[in-house]
């Protein structure tokens, strides 16, 4: 059940994207790729985000090193860390 509603959640978000109709050809949608930034922001406790961290660091996604230091979000026992990546959006 969680997986149909996810597959679900999942279509409505990308329903929203705007792709070639089925009548556009090759020819008439020329996407031209750019690089674009994109910010992740982890918040939660530093033992949470330090857990996210390094399981994004397993999936390859992106090195250690390559997140902020822990910072304090103001609320008592609360962190967060963000990493800045550039990616090629069409």
């Amino acid at each position: 059940m969680a997986l149909e509603e996810g597959a679900s959640t999942t279509q409505n978000f990308l329903s929203g994207v705007n792709h070639p109709t089925p009548n556009q050809t090759d020819s008439q949608v020329t996407p031209t790729p750019q690089r674009e930034p994109i910010k992740h922001t982890l918040i939660g406790s530093s033992q949470a985000v330090v857990a996210t961290i390094r399981s994004l660091h397993q999936l390859r996604y992106a090195e250690v090193g390559d997140w902020s230091p822990l910072l304090p979000t103001g609320n008592t026992g609360e962190v967060m860390s963000i990493l800045v990546r550039s990616i090629l959006v069409q």
